[in-house]
């Protein structure tokens, strides 16, 4: 069953500044906690991993499907077989010359089976790990 999450922040930075952070999707594991490594394959296309449970690597393609400079990015993951998939967007909002507030809308779904039910467990409590992740980026941003 497929799950989604919306949170916000405002970064006291530029929204060039915090886009070009956010579209990097390299630094991801610099403030995303369980992502331990961001790689990208070709122009719009990243391969993910995640640490998961039991010392298990969860790994996904993942395609960025929109781009608007210092406005939004779209993304979807490629391979639906995989321990998870999910998709979703940020937008950059410039309140003033030096914040920025961040939006996440993010869905994601991981499939039945006892597999499934680790890889569950694992995504427990989505939301607060998304605040934690979002305040690790705002530290990020900021420093």
């Amino acid at each position: 069953m497929a799950q989604q999450i919306t949170k916000n922040i405002i970064v006291a930075a530029n929204i060039t500044h915090v886009y070009g952070l956010w579209s990097n999707v390299e630094n991801f594991p610099r403030f995303m906690e369980h992502i331990k490594q961001v790689e990208k394959t070709g122009p719009t296309t990243s391969r993910w991993i995640m640490a998961g449970p039991a010392g298990m690597q969860i790994d996904w393609q993942a395609e960025l499907t929109r781009q608007e400079l210092n406005k939004r990015l779209a993304w979807s993951s490629k391979d639906h077989e995989g321990l998870i998939t999910t998709s979703g967007q940020v937008t950059f909002n410039a309140l003033s010359d030096r914040e920025t507030e961040v939006t996440v809308v993010m869905s994601y779904a991981v499939p039945g089976g006892k597999i499934g039910e680790i890889v569950a467990d694992w995504f427990a409590n989505p939301e607060e790990r998304l605040t934690a992740d979002l305040r690790r980026f705002k530290a990020l941003a900021e420093s």
